[in-house]
């Protein structure tokens, strides 16, 4: 138990029901994720999904596909759309039990790489599984004083397992296209994360999401992720992707259990994928752009708090002396929010924010002013 906040009140770390997630983080810090801030009656700036009802085009066949859980998932009308959407090959797709499911198979099939290299701040998940699996890796940390952008000559020559985010969670930085192709190369595997790649969005071209690589089979060794469950609110059914030349998709399916995607996730990516869900997504991601622009121009007029670069995703991390304390004091007043200093490159300054409605934004904007205001 932690005490914090006005009179000394008490707070446990993580909400009742939470004690593996507790033990979890003592263990490991790569093993904290933002559900694990998130109670009952709190409002959720700590998880990155939207929270929208499902329109019907994706409700709809989730719950036909109940009727077929007596036969085994068939992946292949969903690996087909997959590959449609993105102008590849079947062959060159393989369906995960979300995107987290294939940092696993990606440290599990290339167990003979000999120097695996994660660039951080990212999502801890690709450390983890490396770790897991027994690989000995080695950490890129972009700077602050850079934007946290990357620079693809800090990667090291030889490394031939190479993790990177785009857009990055925690710092919801978009990386040019051109920065993470000029990883790749022959010998090396570079693993491009685009879980919220479907949350960009510019006005210059707003019916493509700008600097994916998601189409590119040209360049060698690269690796593709994408997840559906972030714009669609299906994190609890897990659905995502990979997209890489098909040596690379077999030995991830050999490294993949039976039967890994449940029929109802087949037929959330069948729908996710379909010309009606990109134009949707599209729209969806200009409007979380103005929601964006709202939060980090509302945070930017906060004395005292730093948001670096220009955030892109649907995130925002800022820095600010103390957040620890004050995360503590926005869970007193209702309000959940992403711990930074478990994310390498970060620190006990620094907290990541969901970009929610303006309304919501607003309102945390106030009451965040306040507890700064009573230096707590």
């Amino acid at each position: 138990m932690l005490m914090s906040g006005r009179n000394g009140r008490s707070e446990w770390l993580l909400a009742v029901g939470h004690a593996e997630a507790v033990t979890k983080l003592i263990e490991d810090p790569l093993g904290h994720h933002g559900d694990a801030e998130v109670r009952p009656g709190l409002v959720d700036l700590a998880v990155n999904v939207r929270r929208q009802p499902r329109p019907a085009w994706l409700a709809d066949p989730i719950a036909a596909s109940l009727g077929e859980l007596a036969g085994y998932p068939d992946p292949a009308e969903a690996t087909a759309a997959v590959a449609a959407r993105h102008g590849r090959d079947p062959d060159q797709v393989l369906l995960t039990a979300g995107a987290a499911q294939a940092f696993v198979l990606l440290a599990q099939a290339f167990r003979d790489a000999h120097r695996p290299v994660v660039v951080h701040p990212q999502f801890t998940e690709p450390e983890a599984a490396l770790r897991n699996a027994g690989h000995d890796v080695e950490r890129v940390l972009l700077r602050e004083q850079d934007g946290f952008r990357l620079d693809p000559a800090a990667v090291p020559a030889d490394a031939d397992l190479v993790f990177v985010g785009n857009p990055t969670n925690p710092t919801s930085v978009l990386h040019p296209a051109a920065d993470i192709a000029a990883l790749a190369r022959p010998g090396r595997i570079t693993v491009v994360d685009e879980a919220f790649s479907d949350t960009t969005y510019k006005p210059e071209m707003p019916e493509t999401e700008p600097e994916s690589l998601a189409g590119r089979d040209d360049l060698p060794g690269l690796v593709v992720l994408r997840s559906l469950t972030k714009t669609w609110g299906l994190a609890g059914l897990r659905i995502g992707y990979v997209l890489a030349n098909g040596d690379i998709v077999r030995a991830l399916r050999r490294s993949q259990p039976l039967w890994a995607v449940s029929t109802p996730a087949l037929a959330a990516a069948i729908a996710c994928v379909s010309p009606a869900a990109v134009r949707a997504e599209r729209r969806i991601a200009a409007e979380l752009a103005a929601e964006r622009g709202h939060l980090v121009a509302g945070l930017r007029a906060v004395p005292g708090i730093t948001v670096v670069g220009d955030p892109q995703s649907a995130f925002v991390a800022i820095r600010l002396s103390g957040a620890d304390k004050v995360r503590l004091e926005l869970r007193e007043r209702g309000y959940a929010v992403r711990r930074g200093d478990t994310f390498p490159g970060l620190g006990a300054d620094w907290l990541r924010l969901a970009v929610r409605d303006t309304a919501t934004t607003d309102a945390f904007l106030a009451t965040l002013t306040d507890v700064l205001e009573e230096g707590l």
